[in-house]
C-alpha cells in the first residue's frame, strides 16, 4: 500500500494505491473514507489490478473546501477524473458505493473517455431530472424527518455528530446496516427531531467492523470534521443547475449494480422498491446482485460475496 496526492486545480487529494496492472478507482460514499475499500484493495490487487480507493474531497487526508458549491456533483466527478488521469493513461474501472455510486455513475457521463467500466452499489442509475432530489423528499416526507432535510441546515448535523463522535459513527454505521431492524435509519420520528434520536449504540458493534476498524473512522472525522461530508448533501440544487449537458443520458458503458437486500436506498420512497428496473438507465448492463441480509454498507458487511459480483463483472469485460 501506498498513499498518492493527485491534485486537481486547488484540491489536493489522497489515494490509497496497491498492486499493478489495469487501474480499478474506488469512490466511497457519506460518512466513510478510502478505508472503507480496504477488502476491495487486498483482494483485487492480488488478482493482477492497480487499485485504488480515494479520499473525496472534504473528507480523510483529501482537501476540506468550505464553500458548498465546491461539493457540487462536477467538481467531485473532476477530482475523479483527475485521479483517473494521474494513474492510467488508459480508461479505468470505477467502482462507487453510496455518495460514491452517483459519483462514478455521472463520471462517465461527464469524463466518458476516461472510463471503461463502472459498478455502482446501493444507489442505482436512474438517468438524470430536473430538480434536486432533497426537494422531491421535502414533498415526500412532509411533517416527518428524513436526514438529507436535516443536513440543510449549516452546522446543526455537524454539531450533533461531532459532539462524541465514537458513538455517533457507531450508531450511524449500525443503524444502516443488516444488523439492525430492517428500516431502522427511517425511523418514523417528527420533523424536528435529530438525527441520532432513537438511534442504537450496539455494544460490541458487529463483527464486520472491528473497534480498530471504528477508531480508523473516528481519528479522520476528528481532525476533518463533518462540513465537507454533509455539504454533498447540500449542493443538490447546485447539482440540478449544472447538469443540463448530461440530463437524461443512458450509461454507455459496461455498468452492473450490487448492494444488500435490506439496504435502506430501496426504501426512500413509501411503497416502492427502487431495486426494481435498475437497468433501465444502463445501454450495457451486466446484471444486478442483490445480497441477502445484508443492509447499506455492502462492501464492508460482505466483503466475499461482494468481491465476486465484481470480480464476474471485471472478468466479463
Amino acid at each position: 500500500m501506498e498513499f498518492v496526492q493527485v491534485t486537481n486545480g486547488d484540491v489536493s487529494l489522497n489515494v490509497a494505491v496497491k498492486g499493478t496492472g489495469p487501474v480499478i478507482l474506488c469512490v466511497h460514499g457519506w460518512p466513510e473514507l478510502w478505508y472503507s475499500w480496504r477488502h476491495q484493495i487486498a483482494y483485487f490487487s492480488d488478482r493482477g489490478f492497480r487499485v485504488a480507493a480515494m479520499d473525496v474531497r472534504g473528507y480523510g487526508g483529501s482537501t476540506k473546501p468550505h464553500p458548498i458549491e465546491a461539493f457540487s456533483m462536477r467538481n467531485i466527478c473532476s477530482d475523479v477524473a483527475a485521479v483517473a488521469k494521474a494513474l492510467s493513461p488508459d480508461p479505468v474501472i470505477l467502482f462507487g458505493h453510496d455518495w460514491g455510486a452517483p459519483i462514478v455513475w455521472q463520471t462517465t457521463l461527464w469524463h466518458s473517455e476516461q472510463v471503461r467500466a463502472v459498478a455502482g452499489l446501493s444507489v442505482p442509475y436512474f438517468p438524470i431530472g430536473e430538480g434536486a432530489f432533497v426537494e422531491q423528499m421535502k414533498f415526500l416526507y412532509q411533517d416527518k424527518f428524513f436526514y438529507q432535510i436535516y443536513f440543510q441546515t449549516e452546522g446543526v448535523a455537524e454539531a450533533e455528530i461531532e459532539a462524541d463522535l465514537p458513538s455517533a459513527l457507531r450508531k450511524i454505521y449500525f443503524s444502516l446496516s443488516g444488523d439492525a431492524p430492517l428500516n431502522d435509519w427511517l425511523k418514523d420520528k417528527p420533523a424536528d427531531a435529530g438525527l441520532l434520536s432513537g438511534m442504537i449504540d450496539p455494544q460490541p458493534f458487529p463483527s464486520w467492523m472491528s473497534e480498530d476498524d471504528l477508531q480508523v473512522y473516528v481519528d479522520a472525522f476528528k481532525a476533518g470534521g463533518l462540513r465537507g461530508p454533509i455539504n454533498r448533501y447540500r449542493a443538490q440544487g447546485i447539482d440540478a443547475e449544472e447538469s443540463g449537458p448530461i440530463r437524461g443520458r443512458q450509461i454507455e458503458q459496461p455498468a452492473c449494480f450490487i448492494a444488500g437486500s435490506k439496504d435502506i436506498c430501496r426504501s426512500f420512497v413509501s411503497g416502492m422498491d427502487l431495486y426494481q428496473n435498475v437497468d433501465g438507465g444502463c445501454d450495457d448492463f451486466r446484471g444486478a446482485t442483490i445480497i441477502d441480509d445484508i443492509g447499506h454498507w455492502v462492501q464492508q458487511e460482505a466483503p466475499e460475496e461482494t468481491n465476486e459480483a465484481l470480480a464476474v463483472f471485471v472478468d466479463g469485460l
